[in-house]
């Protein structure tokens, strides 16, 4: 378990996560798949090159889950009774197929549970950057994390 419990964050707290990656065209076209996302910009090459962008766009959805999941080994891995919610999420500069992704967390907000004495929320911003040092996905996630067992 490498996540932290409740009472090891505070306001404040960064995180650059370690974990990089590389958006294929199978990435993309799976999730599309996979959730049924026909959009043309982002399954079909010949609509997209007569795009404003002039290429496939990497499904947004995609590049949420994506910046969560690298989040999730240093943030809540082991220590998560459940996400409460993902607010403000952002997308200010496209993704598109072999850009590599990197992320950052930060704390917003800590505290505690009124429902709940064995946990307490935090509140984090994920950010997500491509390798021209692009901010591509933003968001904050509140999340119920395990207190210290003892």
């Amino acid at each position: 378990m490498s996540g932290r419990y409740f009472e090891e964050w505070t306001v404040g707290d960064r995180i650059e996560h370690p974990i990089r990656r590389t958006v294929t065209e199978t990435d993309n076209l799976l999730f599309s798949a996979m959730t049924h996302n026909p959009q043309p910009l982002h399954i079909d090459a010949e609509a997209a090159r007569a795009s404003e962008f002039g290429q496939i766009l990497v499904n947004g959805t995609f590049t949420f889950a994506l910046m969560i999941g690298l989040s999730v080994g240093e943030t809540t891995l082991g220590t998560l009774v459940a996400n409460l919610g993902y607010d403000r999420v952002v997308m200010p500069k496209p993704v598109f197929l072999g850009d590599t992704m990197r992320a950052a967390t930060e704390v917003v907000e800590v505290r505690e549970s009124r429902s709940r004495p064995h946990a307490g929320l935090v509140t984090f911003r994920h950010e997500l950057w491509n390798q021209r040092d692009e901010v591509v996905c933003q968001c904050l996630r509140t999340a119920l994390l395990l207190r210290r067992p003892g």
